[in-house]
């Protein structure tokens, strides 16, 4: 794993690492995304083939997208952490780099509001259209069924 964190701290100087995890996880600014997402796919040694997982978390003060990644070829797992602003979650989409992203993403963008620029289909996924609001986020309010978070 350190061998993995060296890497990834060349690539990325202001990575920042999360201790106490099962996988390796960074953090990793909202504007470096992109450029460190096609590092992680296409950089040799590191070769993250396969986007497994993309989910938001809600934590009140602000919203983090979360990635899972693992290679298929050199047998490492990492995951990746943004923290985005609350008013205006926006990150750019990295489906172009793993094809599977383009469903999380929407249903990312479905169920917490966040925006993926330049995804190619970005609408919703499981609500209606004219739904409004967010369900999966704390501030939500559910009229039918009265819920708060």
């Amino acid at each position: 794993m350190q061998e993995l964190k060296s890497k990834l701290s060349e690539l990325l100087p202001s990575v920042i690492y999360e201790e106490g995890t099962e996988w390796l996880t960074v953090v990793a600014d909202p504007a470096a995304w992109k450029g460190f997402a096609r590092q992680l796919r296409f950089t040799p040694d590191l070769d993250f083939d396969f986007l497994f997982c993309v989910t938001g978390v809600d934590w009140k003060t602000h919203l983090s997208i979360v990635y899972h990644l693992t290679s298929t070829t050199q047998r490492h797992t990492i995951v990746v952490k943004s923290k985005l602003d609350r008013n205006n979650p926006e990150i750019e989409t990295v489906s172009d780099i793993w094809r599977t992203a383009e469903f999380h993403e929407r249903e990312a963008y479905d169920l917490f509001g966040i925006k993926f620029t330049h995804h190619p289909d970005l609408r919703r996924l499981f609500m209606t259209e004219e739904w409004k609001g967010w369900p999966l986020r704390k501030d939500y309010e559910d009229p039918v069924n009265m819920i708060k978070l």
